[in-house]
């Protein structure tokens, strides 16, 4: 599965001046302001990561159903998703090389991953998986701890083939061998989802965050939009930038362990196209409308590095990105400083 690095956003409920706290697990993080309203906060552990929802309501009871109903709809797409489950959707796929009556949200999954694909010239790839299963068994305790040989890589490559993914009606079937990897989209839809459950709730103000795929609704306070404080890659206390947000999504993708540790050689995320890890920035910052494309455009330009990278994402409407490169240049897609401070 693809392994995003990106930051769980943390939130100081009752702070009366404006704070940044930053986590040595994360790299974005919530800024909070003296707010007169009522917030309601609860985290979770799902889809292997921490899963946090945050709205403002004047009724107690009513914020515990909403944020239960909404993390009701999280679990449910882990069940749908999950690798780690035998009986998910996503792991009979993969076991049995097919699976009958999908469900719709499954197959809106993997026909937007596709899409995601074409936008991206192959730098997403869902049917990355192979690969992904070959690094993580050569690193893996108790393995060689050593990359794989060319050979090695190319026998698996032969398997990632985006076009022998087949959707019939309900049903989707892949090649023998092959496998599907949602790890760069599925917590965003779990995100998206959430967002849903709480607007038919009658929610405006809040966000829902999945191991640092946020989306935002309304305001922080005061029509005040919420702020959102991307952390520095060197670990020092501040923040590169604060970003605005309202009604918006924000994901960042990175390998901050390659910054931090000079031995560390494998990236968790690979380059579908030649197999091996990616490596061209530190991290990537994607803004969009929806926290799925958010997840997916920043493993896109991960891959794609800084030129490539960029030049997605200013074809795209409403999407923006920021990128750390390598020697920690911080990088902005045309319109990404109308969301900062």
């Amino acid at each position: 599965m693809n392994y995003k690095i990106v930051a769980v956003f943390l939130l100081i409920l009752t702070v009366s001046i404006v704070s940044i706290s930053l986590s040595t697990n994360n790299n974005q993080t919530v800024v909070e302001n003296n707010d007169t309203l009522q917030s309601f906060q609860e985290s979770r552990n799902l889809m292997d990561t921490t899963v946090t929802i945050h709205l403002k309501d004047n009724n107690k009871t009513h914020a515990k159903k909403v944020i239960d109903e909404a993390f009701s709809e999280i679990n449910s797409v882990d069940k749908m998703m999950s690798s780690y489950k035998n009986d998910s959707q996503l792991s009979k796929l993969n076991n049995n090389g097919f699976v009958k009556n999908a469900s719709p949200d499954f197959l809106h999954v993997i026909k937007k991953s596709k899409q995601y694909y074409n936008v991206s010239n192959g730098a997403f790839d869902i049917t990355v998986k192979p690969i992904l299963n070959l690094w993580e068994k050569k690193f893996a305790p108790g393995g060689p701890q050593k990359p794989p040989s060319e050979k090695e890589i190319n026998k698996n490559l032969i398997l990632v083939n985006n076009s022998n993914i087949t959707i019939e009606n309900s049903n989707i079937s892949i090649k023998k061998d092959m496998g599907i990897a949602l790890g760069g989209v599925a917590k965003g839809f779990a995100v998206d989802e959430a967002i849903k459950s709480l607007k038919n709730n009658g929610i405006e103000n809040g966000f829902v965050n999945a191991g640092g795929d946020g989306k935002y609704i309304g305001y922080k306070n005061e029509n005040k939009p919420w702020k959102v404080g991307l952390r520095n890659p060197n670990k020092t206390g501040d923040a590169i930038t604060v970003m605005n947000i309202n009604n918006m999504a924000v994901a960042t993708s990175g390998n901050y362990e390659r910054y931090y540790n000079k031995s560390a050689s494998v990236s968790h995320i690979s380059d579908p196209r030649t197999g091996y890890p990616s490596s061209k920035i530190i991290s990537s910052t994607v803004i969009a409308e929806t926290a799925m494309d958010a997840d997916a455009y920043s493993t896109a330009v991960f891959v794609l590095g800084e030129d490539k990278g960029l030049e997605m994402i200013e074809q795209l409407d409403n999407v923006e990105c920021l990128i750390i490169t390598s020697n920690r240049n911080i990088i902005r897609s045309s319109g990404f400083d109308k969301y900062e401070e």
